[in-house]
């Protein structure tokens, strides 16, 4: 069963990225700068790869509409509600992916997280996790992906 969704997966994967050489050869392509169709090409390798890792994924580029910036993916893990940024490089540089996640960033995804939290249906919170996702899409080589769980808290610790 489990090698029936696997290749379920990769299929869906393929179709996608096939669709997506289409849209750029036929100069379709969505009039974005090249660093955000990387960004978008990352999050949807993101996507598959927590997909297959068991996560159920509710939410991609989930904006409140009051607030600026969005959410990346919100996926659940179990019970637990995991909001994960994504951050995608071409190169293995000198500085690795997720040292983006700066303060002012963790700090506007903790604010979106709240509000998406306050809409869910449910009766009380749920546990939730902040996670950084870095994907390297260096040219020529197989997808890297390191996954930092709980990379952060709803708080910032202060060291004195």
């Amino acid at each position: 069963m489990q090698r029936l969704a696997k290749m379920r997966m990769d299929g869906m994967e393929r179709t996608l990225m096939a669709f997506d050489r289409m849209v750029r050869r036929h100069g379709r392509e969505a009039t974005l700068p090249a660093h955000l169709l990387v960004g978008r090409e990352g999050e949807d390798a993101a996507y598959f790869y927590l997909r297959r890792k068991g996560y159920v994924i509710v939410a991609r580029r989930w904006s409140a509409g009051n607030l600026p910036g969005d959410l990346d993916l919100i996926a659940w893990q179990d019970e637990l509600l995991c909001f994960v940024e994504v951050k995608t490089r071409t190169a293995h540089d000198i500085t690795p992916a997720e040292a983006a996640v700066d303060s002012h960033k963790r700090s506007t995804l903790r604010r979106l997280a709240r509000q998406y939290v306050r809409q869910l249906p449910l009766p009380a919170a749920p546990q939730v996790r902040f996670d950084v996702l870095s994907v390297y899409l260096v040219p020529g080589e197989e997808k890297e992906f390191v996954h930092f769980e709980n990379a952060f808290g709803w708080s910032e610790r202060r060291e004195d």
